[in-house]
């Protein structure tokens, strides 16, 4: 299945790129912890609790698809607040988090993004095009399927190799879904594969991570929503990276839709994924 022609045509990168100037702004109108705490009384699509911050950073991408729409493009959108949205096409879907790592955000962190994938189909091996901002450190992530990886417009080219320590566990990976019910059963996989391992709060930027090799591998300890890795994923693959949603028979099957399927795995080598795999699984 390949892309609409009027969506194939929409200039999906500047769209991301002015609802990031959108978004910006919004955080900079509401730059307390104290602000940003405050709830909507509303619960998004995806079952978390709205905060006013989230609903401004979603109008802000939906005023881009909006014009998108307006220009001829038809797509379905989905987001984690307004859930799945008509701009009259099912061949194109666009999935969006405006923060992923909201928590991050709400209590002034710095570790939270933009996540926007495009897809002509209805699994993660689907995704054409990838955005992640980063708003920590002003990173910019970018991918197109079989065109490579962009951070900063600079291509990724020859990442340096995965590191191990001398008893062959990974040096070094990020992980999320910290909640300590599943941190506990995943100790014993993670002493005996891994050295040191970092959590940042945002599922999509700690999988960017693994693209230019910064961290060898990625993993979350819990189910993952489309919103969240569906741009990463790309970002990370188009790198030479491997991703794997261990739930499903197809590594890259798992669902552009609202609900949590699968862990997530990302690494620089087969053996790397497969290790992380077996602490997942």
């Amino acid at each position: 299945m390949s892309l609409t022609p009027t969506a194939l045509q929409a200039d999906w990168l500047m769209a991301c790129r002015t609802a990031t100037a959108g978004l910006r702004e919004v955080l900079q109108a509401h730059p307390t912890s104290r602000e940003r705490v405050v709830e909507t009384g509303e619960r998004g699509e995806g079952g978390d609790r709205t905060l006013v911050i989230d609903q401004l950073a979603e109008d802000a991408v939906f005023g881009q698809l909006d014009a998108l729409h307006a220009g001829g493009a038809r797509f379905q959108a989905i987001s984690e607040e307004r859930g799945v949205v008509d701009y009259g096409g099912e061949d194109v879907r666009v999935v969006i988090d405006p923060l992923d790592g909201s928590l991050n955000a709400k209590r002034g962190m710095r570790s939270f993004a933009l996540s926007i994938a495009v897809a002509d189909g209805p699994t993660m091996a689907d995704v054409d095009f990838a955005y992640v901002y980063d708003f920590g450190v002003g990173e910019e992530w970018t991918a197109r399927r079989g065109e490579g990886t962009y951070l900063d417009a600079r291509r990724i080219v020859d990442p340096p190799p995965e590191r191990r320590m001398s008893d062959g566990r990974l040096e070094l990976i990020t992980f999320e879904s910290a909640d300590p019910r599943w941190i506990t059963p995943a100790v014993a996989g993670l002493e005996e594969h891994v050295h040191r391992v970092r959590a940042l709060g945002s599922i999509a930027i700690s999988m960017c991570q693994v693209a230019p090799a910064r961290v060898d591998g990625m993993l979350t300890l819990w189910r993952t929503r489309a919103v969240d890795i569906a741009a990463a994923q790309l970002i990370v693959r188009e790198a030479g990276g491997l991703v794997a949603f261990p739930a499903f028979e197809d590594p890259l099957g798992a669902p552009l839709d609202l609900q949590p399927h699968s862990p997530v795995v990302g690494a620089r080598t087969p053996d790397g994924l497969r290790r992380l795999i077996a602490i997942v699984s």
